[in-house]
């Protein structure tokens, strides 16, 4: 059976009600948001549906699958006040890249990506984040969240989390890449390298804030 984004919204919003959620971010970012600057937000796909609550707080552009799910999602990001373009790394991408630049340079919109996505391997980087941190001059921050009561999904490739009722939610961002230059390659290992290990880390410190070993 289908189940529509108004409904898949409307129990998350009621999860989202009761979770206590705390903050560690590293004061360039705050000074970025505060003078909207363009920043460009990295995570671990899994962190996805525990981190879509801040897309207001953070101004949150962001591409969607062209999938069934994609769709279901877009709806949610949507309905939570986020800008989305449709496209992946497979199909509809450069399009759905070029939406994502029209957000952040006509709406002062930041952009989040699911670093490991859209299919894995689980927590390895791909280069679309640092091409689009060249295209932009953004810096990219490292975005890790801990979660008290978590729900895990054993059975999707991503392990994805999603807070329990009247859980305690610490997010964490951390400085981690200056805008990649013209110079540099996308695609060199060292740069997916220094992201994994910044989220690696700080995934490590969220989830001692709330209690809990990494997942």
């Amino acid at each position: 059976m289908y189940v529509g984004p108004s409904l898949v919204h409307a129990i998350y919003v009621s999860l989202r009600t009761t979770w206590r959620v705390t903050f560690d971010e590293c004061p360039s970012f705050r000074a970025a948001l505060a003078e909207r600057r363009p920043v460009i937000l990295a995570h671990w796909h899994g962190d996805e549906l525990a981190l879509i609550q801040l897309v207001v707080r953070y101004r949150i552009a962001t591409l969607t699958s062209t999938s069934r799910d994609g769709e279901l999602m877009d709806g949610v990001l949507r309905r939570l006040g986020a800008a989305t373009a449709r496209g992946s790394s497979s199909r509809g991408g450069a399009s759905g890249l070029r939406g994502l630049v029209q957000y952040c340079r006509k709406e002062g919109r930041n952009v989040s990506f699911a670093v490991d996505g859209p299919k894995g391997p689980i927590y390895q980087v791909k280069p679309g984040v640092f091409e689009f941190s060249r295209l932009m001059d953004a810096p990219v921050y490292a975005v890790s969240v801990g979660v008290s009561r978590p729900w895990i999904s054993r059975r999707s490739w991503n392990r994805a989390v999603l807070p329990k009722f009247f859980s305690r939610v610490h997010v964490r961002v951390a400085e981690c890449l200056a805008p990649v230059s013209r110079e540099m390659d996308p695609r060199d290992p060292a740069l997916a390298r220094q992201l994994e290990d910044a989220l690696a880390s700080g995934k490590r410190q969220a989830c001692a804030v709330v209690g809990v070993e990494r997942p």
